[in-house]
């Protein structure tokens, strides 16, 4: 049965629609991101991360969201530019979205209704972070507190077992 994460779609930081279906069978890393954010030094974690991991089948995806302290003002190229510039961020970056209230893009409503948090179902704050499994399934949802060597102790249980998993399959 097809999970509905595969449904949704976003434009990229260069306007193009990008379905979630491209990224079936990977571990996916959804954050909402912002330049000019205390937590923004996380950049540098998160493509880390998606270098380690991205040829183990996982991929990190940046938001980026204007609605905290108007921390992400800038227009698409610009954060872009930043990204790539200050931060050599080579992992997938979107346009911008709202992550709650009346326009929030669907797929957050999404993982925020899957994966609620402590606050219920909103995020507090950038750098909020959302692990979908290969399936498709939301596995765990992470604060702006929890920076991305925490992530990558997670993602490396679970890309462990699940090749110990393919191995058992394969005897």
């Amino acid at each position: 049965m097809e999970t509905q994460f595969y449904t949704f779609s976003a434009k990229n930081i260069d306007g193009k629609t990008v379905s979630k279906q491209d990224f079936k069978g990977k571990y996916v890393v959804i954050v909402n991101t912002a330049s000019k954010c205390g937590f923004t030094g996380q950049y540098e974690g998160l493509e880390q991360l998606y270098r380690k991991y991205k040829d183990k089948n996982v991929v990190v995806l940046g938001f980026p969201c204007n609605q905290f302290a108007n921390q992400e003002p800038g227009d698409e190229a610009s954060i872009k530019q930043g990204c790539i510039l200050d931060y050599d961020v080579t992992f997938p970056m979107f346009s911008k979205v709202d992550v709650n209230g009346e326009d929030t893009h669907p797929l957050f409503k999404y993982l925020k209704s899957e994966l609620a948090g402590l606050f219920g179902g909103v995020v507090k704050w950038n750098f909020t972070k959302f692990i979908v499994g290969p399936d498709g399934k939301p596995l765990k949802r992470y604060s702006p507190f929890n920076k991305p060597e925490e992530i990558d102790k997670y993602l490396s249980k679970l890309i462990n077992s699940s090749v110990i998993e393919r191995k058992l399959v394969n005897i």
